[in-house]
């Protein structure tokens, strides 16, 4: 097994008068000009064929630079913690500490971390538990590289994603299966109106923010406005968090 290695970060382009936006220095001929923001990813996970081909992928990308790859999840946490990663891209099953727990060791810690769970199919019964620990978005294996990558930009920026098709895949599991008892009291949404209750019922089935306007009639830019009301009301950290409190709330349904 190839030993877990932090990975020398690439310098990020000079701004200066000799940097990327030309010999004026970093406003230009054309105005202000924002340095190249460079997300620093570690990789977590126990076959090196999958983390060797998300890092030359992410190699030649100048936006993305990978800072460590772990095999298990105890040294993601502690790559996290050395390098100051953005982002990291964690399998769920790993020897030792498993991507759950290291997912709720890395979104539970001080560096502001956030995960991408990237893990297979046959994995269902464990991606709730990494959603609950903190992750960010949901990916598979199978998916093209370059829709990865997207995923680990989108997550970077502090949005949340989930593959599609898979919210309402993983939705349809939890709700066929029997509620558990519980003294805890259920997650409430008396706070919120008729209409953001609507918006949510539909995040919670898994519609983007265009599928929302479409289906309420509303535009793109309302639908948004309404998600961005219910992360504040409800105290979500991002979307997937709102699927949850969703399924938690009884709002959605399997249909």
């Amino acid at each position: 097994m190839t030993e877990p290695t932090a990975v020398q970060p690439t310098p990020v382009p000079p701004t200066g008068p000799t940097g990327p936006t030309g010999p004026t220095g970093p406003t230009g001929p054309t105005g202000p000009v924002d340095p190249v923001a460079v997300v620093r990813v570690v990789l977590a996970d126990d076959q090196p064929l999958v983390r060797t081909a998300l890092r030359m992928v992410m190699t030649d990308t100048p936006d993305l630079v990978v800072v460590g790859e772990a095999a298990n999840g105890a040294e993601a946490v502690r790559l996290v913690e050395e390098t100051g990663a953005d982002v990291v891209v964690m399998d769920l099953r790993m020897p030792g500490t498993d991507g759950i727990e290291a997912t709720r060791l890395v979104t539970a810690g001080p560096t502001g971390a956030r995960v991408v769970v990237l893990t297979t199919f046959d994995d269902d019964d464990h991606v709730y538990g990494a959603l609950h620990a903190g992750a960010s978005g949901f990916l598979v294996k199978d998916m093209a590289l370059d829709d990865i990558l997207a995923a680990v930009r989108v997550v970077a920026s502090g949005d949340a994603l989930i593959a599609p098709g898979v919210t309402r895949r993983l939705i349809k599991e939890f709700t066929d299966r029997p509620r558990r008892p519980s003294t805890a009291p259920r997650r409430g949404t008396e706070g919120i109106t008729d209409r953001e209750r609507e918006v949510l019922t539909l995040v919670g089935r898994g519609l983007s923010n265009t599928e929302v306007a479409a289906e309420l009639h509303i535009s793109i830019a309302t639908a948004k406005t309404y998600v961005t009301r219910l992360l504040a009301k409800l105290d979500a950290r991002d979307r997937v968090h709102l699927v949850i409190i969703a399924y938690e709330a009884g709002l959605v349904s399997a249909a």
